[in-house]
C-alpha cells in the first residue's frame, strides 16, 4: 500500500488523518464505469472521476458485469480516518438502455426512502441528494452522449443494516442509507456533516408546521422533555454540543420560540458564553457557578467547596444544604441573555426559554415559572 499523498491528509491537533470519498462520489464513479461498460460491452477495473470540489479520484471497480442491456458495478466506500456507518461497504449501480434520451435515477436495495418532509427531496423519492443526482447524471451523460437514454439504478445490500448506526430513521429516511456529499471528499475530523444531520431535524419541524422547537444535548434531555414536562417529543431536536450553531438555524428558519432543556452540567457552558459545549473546546462550569453563588451573596467558605467539587452534581447537595437554590434561576436567566446577545443582530429574533434539571430528573431551574414555560409549548 503506497503513503498518502500530503494533499490526501488533514493535520489535527498534530496528528495526520487521512481523506476519504463520500457515498455521493461511489455512486457517481460506479454509474459512469458501468455506463462505460454498457457502451464497450467489456469490463473495466478502474475509474476516474473529479468531485464537486475539484478533487480527481482514481477508484477500483468491483463485482463488476455487463450483458447487452445493462452493467453493474461497485466501489468501496472509504471514509479515510473518519469512520463512520458507511465506511468499507459497496455502493453499485446498475445502468440499463432506455427508449429516449433522458437519464432516470433511480434508488434500489439498501437506499432509502424519504417518507417525511424537511430533508431537500420529496417524499417518496430514493435518499440521493440533489448534488450526488447531479454528479451521477453529468458523468453518464458524458459517457453516452445527448442522443441516448439510460435508467441508473443505484443500490447497496447492506444499506439497511449500515443505516441503524445512523440518524436516517429519526430524519424520516426509512429501509436504507443516504447518498450524500456535496464536496465529494470526507474530511476527517470534520463537525459538518453532522451539524447538517441535525440542522435537518429543524427543518422538518418547519416543515411540518411547528412554530417552538425543544432544543436538548441529548437522549436524557429527550426523555427529560417527554416524562417529566409531558410535552411533545415531535418538537424536541438534539443538538449535541453544537448550541450556538444550532440556535443559529432555529433563527434562520424563523422559530418563534426555542426551548432549551439540558443538565445544569451542560447547559451552564452556555451562560459563560460557550457555545460549543464539548469539554474539548471549553470547561467554565465551576467557575460560572461560583460566580453566579458569588453575585448572589454567598459566603467564600460555599463558594471554595463548590469550586473544589469535580462536577456541577457534586456542588448541588452543597448548594441546598446553604440555602442557595436561587442560583439556578439566575443562572437560567443569564443563559438567555446570553442567547438574545448572539442573535442582537437577527432581524426577528425568537423567545428563549430554559429549563435546568439534576441527573436524577429534577427541574432545578427556569428563567421563568415553569408551568409557564410548559404551557407555551403543549
Amino acid at each position: 500500500m503506497t503513503e498518502p499523498a500530503l494533499q490526501d491528509l488533514i493535520w489535527h491537533r498534530g496528528k495526520a488523518y487521512r481523506k476519504g470519498y463520500t457515498t455521493g462520489s461511489c455512486a457517481t464513479a460506479a454509474a459512469k464505469v458501468a455506463a462505460l461498460m454498457l457502451l464497450r460491452q467489456q469490463l473495466i477495473h478502474q475509474v476516474s472521476i473529479v468531485t464537486p470540489s475539484g478533487v480527481p479520484l482514481n477508484l477500483s471497480v468491483e463485482e463488476a458485469s455487463v450483458a447487452e442491456s445493462e452493467a453493474v458495478a461497485a466501489i468501496r466506500k472509504d471514509g479515510g480516518d473518519d469512520v463512520d456507518a458507511t465506511h468499507g461497504m459497496l455502493i453499485f449501480a446498475r445502468v440499463t438502455r432506455n427508449p429516449g434520451t433522458s437519464i432516470e435515477i433511480i434508488g434500489g436495495v439498501g437506499v432509502g426512502t424519504v417518507t417525511r418532509q424537511g430533508v431537500g427531496l420529496p417524499v417518496g423519492a430514493a435518499a440521493i441528494n440533489k448534488t450526488p443526482r447531479h454528479t451521477i447524471e453529468q458523468a453518464v451523460r458524458e459517457v453516452i452522449g445527448p442522443n441516448q437514454g439510460v435508467t441508473v439504478e443505484i443500490f447497496a445490500p447492506e444499506g439497511i443494516e449500515r443505516a441503524r448506526q445512523t440518524y436516517n430513521a429519526r430524519l424520516g429516511i426509512e429501509n436504507g442509507i443516504s447518498i450524500i456529499g456535496t464536496s465529494g471528499i470526507v474530511t476527517p475530523m470534520s463537525e459538518e456533516s453532522w451539524k447538517r444531520s441535525l440542522a435537518i431535524e429543524l427543518e422538518q419541524k418547519k416543515a411540518q408546521g411547528h412554530r417552538r422547537v425543544i432544543l436538548v444535548p441529548g437522549n436524557h434531555g429527550e426523555r427529560f422533555v417527554r416524562q417529566q414536562l409531558h410535552l411533545n417529543h415531535e418538537m424536541v431536536v438534539t443538538m449535541s454540543n453544537f448550541v450556538g450553531y444550532m440556535l443559529q438555524e432555529a433563527n434562520r428558519l424563523e422559530f418563534e420560540q426555542v426551548l432549551l432543556v439540558g443538565h445544569i452540567g451542560k447547559l451552564i457552558k452556555i451562560a459563560a458564553g460557550v457555545f460549543h459545549t464539548h469539554s474539548h473546546i471549553a470547561d467554565a462550569r465551576l467557575e460560572t457557578l461560583v460566580t453566579h453563588l458569588a453575585l448572589l451573596g454567598a459566603p467564600n467558605a460555599l463558594l471554595q467547596q463548590v469550586y473544589a467539587c469535580l462536577t456541577t452534581e457534586e456542588a448541588l447537595a452543597l448548594i441546598e444544604q446553604h440555602g442557595y437554590q436561587a442560583v439556578y434561576t439566575a443562572l437560567a436567566q443569564r443563559i438567555c441573555t446570553r442567547v438574545a446577545d448572539m442573535l442582537r443582530y437577527a432581524t426577528r429574533p425568537f423567545r428563549c426559554d430554559v429549563v435546568l434539571f439534576s441527573y436524577d430528573n429534577q427541574v432545578l431551574g427556569a428563567h421563568r415559572p415553569i408551568d409557564e414555560i410548559v404551557e407555551d409549548y403543549q
